[in-house]
């Protein structure tokens, strides 16, 4: 059911996802669609959640080497660029569609929240976290909207710069971030 919702959205936009359209796809009733995913807001969550395996499984990976909020940003920066290009691309497919219809992007909307949730920005080291993780959201918003051409090779060096950002000592100009 998740290849047919995908295939509407692709084709059609978000605002053609539908439990009827998924069921009518699918050959089997609305209520089917709805006994495995119960909303339109699940079913998009599942979509989501598929394209972000391989984002997710890195994540843990780095991220439990360091809870600390730089830690986190840095995990977000390896998933981020370390996902597959199929499903980063799907991902930001869906996230444009989504766009369009706000009342679809409370999981997004969620997930950005859980990410920044608890970080105290007054510390340099942490705004430069706040920098490369928005660094990162940009670079992958330009590549996969295809606002920007971007090669594996300019990939790479934003992912080298962005690494060299987090690795760098916390800079001594203040810097408000508010």
């Amino acid at each position: 059911m998740l290849d047919l919702a995908e295939a509407i959205v692709c084709q059609q936009g978000i605002s053609a996802l539908t439990m009827d359209a998924v069921a009518q796809a699918a050959g089997i009733s609305k209520g089917g669609v709805q006994s495995c995913f119960g909303t339109k807001a699940a079913l998009i969550d599942a979509l989501f959640a598929r394209f972000g395996q391989a984002y997710e499984r890195r994540f843990r990976e780095v991220a439990s080497l360091d809870d600390d909020p730089a830690g986190q940003v840095r995990a977000h920066v390896e998933a981020t660029f370390g996902s597959d290009e199929v499903s980063s691309a799907k991902a930001a497919g869906l996230l444009a569609a989504l766009l369009q219809s706000p009342q679809d992007l409370v999981g997004t909307l969620t997930w950005y929240r859980e990410r920044v949730r608890n970080w105290q920005l007054d510390e340099p080291g942490r705004q430069q976290a706040l920098l490369a993780f928005l660094a990162t959201e940009g670079a992958f918003m330009l590549r996969y909207f295809g606002l920007v051409e971007m090669d594996d090779a300019l990939w790479q060096k934003a992912l080298q710069q962005i690494r060299a950002l987090l690795d760098a000592p916390p800079s001594d100009a203040s810097c408000s971030m508010d």
